[in-house]
């Protein structure tokens, strides 16, 4: 995704780097007990051994870099810097680095949001839910929402749509079984149930993003073709079935009189090899 210059005055909320031993003026010490959980962080999931990174890394040399906060009754609320937080509370750090701002909702949001971006922590479903509240919450346009993060309004747009998409396949993009680029695919598809088969088969057979929206075009291609339906007998469709256990593909026949075709279905490189071994397995024994 294209990023362009972040708004106006966000490198002075986010600094790339600030050496605390060389002296820094807007970074104070804070007890980590002070600090309570930000309402705006986006991230929901934190990987435990890039936690564990992150932990050697500040037993080693400290934490680098500040955690940013705003005051809450009588200590702070962090803003961003959750993965430094949390790391140093497990090593029993009891005080972090700090730069404290006076900031209002949609900007400690709006901070929250770019440094996750700033460091590609955020998975889609992650960052479209972060969109989806700046454009709820503070009523933001697309267009506000692309200027404030660095994101062109096109990848702003195409995120927010994965949350369309139902529930099971959300969790697949969380969990980094299926990219960006598979949801996009996805997404071309109209019913429910064709994104789930074809969220099933991009995971099952590993097809790529290019494979996966070849497959699209194709399903589109067929339903706009006008075919007359074909009539089985179940003899037919018996045999059709023990095919495709067999193959674990869809296979279809197609009988007139004692003469017919047989096609089965490959959805990848991988897939077609899978069903060549398949054959010269059968053809040996």
């Amino acid at each position: 995704m294209e990023k362009r210059a972040l708004g106006k005055g966000l490198k002075a909320l986010i600094p790339d780097e600030i050496p605390l031993r060389s002296g820094n003026r807007g970074a104070v010490q804070l007890k980590i007990s002070e600090i309570i959980p930000g309402r705006f962080q986006p991230r929901e999931v934190f990987d435990p051994d890039k936690l564990k990174g992150l932990a050697l890394s500040i037993k080693e040399k400290g934490v680098i870099q500040p955690v940013i906060v705003r005051p809450k009754g009588d200590g702070y609320e962090l803003i961003a810097g959750e993965r430094r937080l949390r790391a140093a509370k497990g090593l029993g750090i009891e005080q972090i680095p700090a730069i404290i701002k006076d900031v209002k909702d949609d900007e400690a949001l709006e901070i929250a949001l770019i440094e996750n971006i700033q460091r590609d922590d955020l998975n889609p479903i992650e960052e479209a839910k972060a969109y989806q509240r700046l454009s709820e919450e503070f009523s933001l346009t697309q267009e506000q929402i692309s200027e404030k993060v660095g994101r062109d309004r096109a990848s702003v747009s195409n995120t927010l749509r994965l949350l369309r998409l139902p529930d099971k396949i959300k969790e697949e993009i969380y969990l980094g079984r299926i990219s960006m680029g598979h949801a996009k695919a996805i997404l071309m598809l109209d019913s429910e149930q064709s994104q789930l088969e074809l969220c099933l088969k991009i995971i099952r057979r590993g097809l790529s993003v290019r494979e996966a929206e070849y497959f699209v075009k194709r399903r589109i291609a067929g339903k706009a073709r006008p075919s007359r339906p074909r009539k089985h007998s179940t003899e037919i469709r018996t045999v059709e079935e023990e095919l495709q256990r067999i193959l674990g593909t869809k296979v279809t026949l197609l009988h007139q009189g004692k003469r017919g075709k047989i096609l089965i279905e490959y959805y990848s490189n991988d897939d077609l090899e899978r069903l060549l071994n398949l054959f010269r397995g059968r053809a040996k024994s």
